[in-house]
């Protein structure tokens, strides 16, 4: 993995500058710092102020696990293009019968794993997250929930994350497949992406190298994103960077 932001790396940016492109990021973790408490996530002001100027410049999406509705209310009045959530799923294109889906297997995990203390169902409609941040035996937390996955009726897909493992429909939508589908619905010849988390490799695994930047935040050897950032402070140097070599009106 490569420094997004060394001086030898300059040049990977003034090409997305240069070009039609598509700037989208995750939102936990990328956008805004992780917190312990999931409803406390928000932007710092100065991420928020230059994300606003950078709509302006470049078409921006962002494309996070969370539900478009909590998204949307986070980014604060950032005029953000496109917002898909449920990590890729929740899309203008969505299934029908993906919240049916979850509405049928929740109650099936619920119950499972009511015995299970420290652990938080949340329901975003169209996926489901067990957080286990909470539980005090965090490995049997999570052999416990791919064990009820694993025999529900339904064949899912389980994406584990930071204390949370993801249950989501298999074959689903993911968020490589948001990305392609808005640099496309843009017509934009190239597409930056951030993320920092295990459904962020959808992105990075994508075989686009030619017109597709790719950057994790932290970095990480088990990762396929070519860039890193080095930590989430450091999307505030990169929003800055972008918004500098593309001047407003260029």
């Amino acid at each position: 993995m490569r420094h997004l932001l060394a001086a030898e790396n300059q040049h990977v940016l003034a090409r997305l500058a240069r070009s039609s492109t598509l700037i989208a990021f995750d939102f936990d973790g990328t956008l805004a710092s992780i917190v312990a408490d999931r409803d406390r996530a928000a932007l710092r002001p100065s991420t928020r102020g230059l994300l606003t100027r950078l709509c302006a410049r470049y078409p921006c999406a962002v494309i996070t696990g969370r539900s478009r509705a909590d998204v949307e209310a986070r980014l604060e009045g950032a005029p953000i293009r496109h917002i898909v959530g449920n990590h890729g799923l929740e899309s203008v294109d969505l299934p029908a019968s993906s919240d049916e889906v979850m509405a049928a297997v929740r109650p099936l995990i619920e119950a499972a794993l009511c015995q299970h203390g420290g652990l938080d169902v949340e329901d975003k409609q169209y996926s489901l997250a067990v957080h286990y941040r909470n539980s005090l035996a965090k490995r049997r937390a999570r052999m416990a929930i791919h064990h009820v996955v694993a025999t529900l009726p339904v064949p899912m897909r389980v994406v584990p994350g930071k204390l949370v493992i993801n249950i989501l429909p298999r074959g689903a939508p993911h968020k490589g497949h948001a990305l392609l589908e808005l640099r496309q619905r843009e017509a934009a010849r190239m597409a930056l992406y951030v993320g920092d988390d295990v459904t962020d490799e959808d992105v990075f695994e994508l075989e686009d190298e030619g017109s597709l930047v790719a950057a994790r935040v932290g970095h990480s050897k088990r990762s396929a994103a070519p860039y890193f950032l080095r930590d989430q402070r450091e999307i505030d140097l990169l929003l800055a960077s972008l918004l500098e070599l593309r001047p407003l009106g260029s």
